[in-house]
């Protein structure tokens, strides 16, 4: 059972750890950091920085999920990235082509993501569970491989449409839009983000309401002793790379069908590599990694105001940066001082269990 000390105490300690290196950073630079933190937490009120700070958390969300159901298998999907990117330029390709009634066209566009991402993840699967390669270098190769692969089928001789000085997939037509929910001056809300919350709800059921997610857990802790429970280890990475590939076909679709509804070569990159850090933050947890895709896009999001007090932005990217290599150090700091603790209970119960003969050194 994982006490409060457990879920709580690491990710404190961690951003309080990280607040404090950065504070030291910014006293190096000459920079106040009273007024630089609070400068960042005042523009979450300023404008749209607020709902864009939940739009963008939102694209976060998706990622942290892809990468933390690859971790609970063992499986470092460091290939979200490629698989992404892909997913979203097929899906921008038919979604464009395609002439549907309004919900039926965003289903059909979502599932073309969703298995456009696991097509994308097959390959490192086939060779994890056939000829043992690590998916890290698999995933990194095809993450090279899909730029080209963009490039060629957003270039005009292909599927692309030229736009002054970008290039970019069709423009969706509106029935495959999926509707914002404004909020006056302060912005629009992505519709996408109640797919988001369906898509955590539907993890954390998974995990701990189905035979299946024992079993991945399970696999994941040790394939052996599955293996000799009957889970077929490498079934489990299979599917587990494959859901975890299909999940990340989804971290596009927010903006791409509520807000740019096209896909160009000048589109956002990065959300993979960004995925590994707020799982890492959330734990693999649906509530822990929404935690961790918050407080990573407000970082990005509020960063923008400390060059308006003269303070250089990457100040946010040294932030985030030791939170995460904070809250590594301390949930293990706090995993071991829980496990100590167990054991010496477990040693005094023991010990007040034992006959008065054994406990005072005599023969049983």
């Amino acid at each position: 059972m994982i006490s409060w000390r457990t879920a709580l105490l690491p990710p404190a300690l961690a951003i309080v750890f990280a607040m404090a290196l950065s504070s030291v950073a910014l006293l190096i630079s000459g920079a106040n950091p009273l007024e630089a933190f609070s400068t960042m937490g005042a523009q979450l009120f300023e404008g749209t920085t607020a709902v864009d700070t939940v739009n963008l958390a939102t694209v976060y969300y998706f990622a942290g999920l892809a990468v933390a159901i690859g971790f609970q298998m063992n499986l470092f999907n460091i290939g979200v990235e490629g698989q992404y990117r892909f997913a979203a330029v097929v899906a921008a390709i038919v979604g464009a082509a395609m002439e549907l009634p309004p919900v039926l066209h965003v289903l059909v566009i979502l599932a073309v993501a969703m298995l456009s991402g696991a097509a994308y993840a097959l390959l490192p699967a086939i060779l994890k569970v056939t000829r043992g390669v690590s998916e890290v270098i698999t995933t990194i190769m095809l993450n090279s491989i899909v730029f080209g692969i963009v490039a060629y089928l957003i270039s005009a001789d292909q599927f692309g449409v030229q736009r002054g000085n970008n290039i970019s997939t069709a423009q969706i037509p509106e029935t495959g839009w999926i509707p914002g929910i404004p909020f006056g001056e302060a912005g629009t809300m992505f519709g996408a983000v109640f797919l988001a919350i369906a898509m955590g709800c539907g993890y954390w059921f998974l995990l701990n309401r189905t035979r299946f997610g024992f079993e991945l857990q399970a696999s994941g802790e040790s394939p052996t002793a599955a293996t000799a429970g009957g889970v077929s280890a490498k079934r489990m990475t299979m599917i587990a790379m494959l859901l975890s590939g299909a999940v990340a076909g989804l971290i596009a679709m927010p903006e791409l069908l509520g807000r740019d509804h096209v896909y160009a070569m000048t589109a956002t990159q990065g959300y993979g590599f960004t995925g590994i850090a707020v799982a890492l933050l959330g734990r693999n947890h649906p509530a822990g990694v929404a935690f961790g895709a918050l407080l990573w896009a407000f970082l990005d999001k509020s960063a923008v105001s400390l060059e308006s007090i003269g303070i250089p932005r990457e100040i946010a990217t040294i932030i985030q940066g030791t939170i995460v290599l904070s809250v590594v150090v301390a949930y293990e700091i706090v995993k071991r001082a829980e496990l100590a603790a167990e054991q010496r209970r477990v040693g005094k119960q023991t010990r007040n269990g034992l006959p008065a003969s054994v406990s005072q050194g005599g023969a049983v």
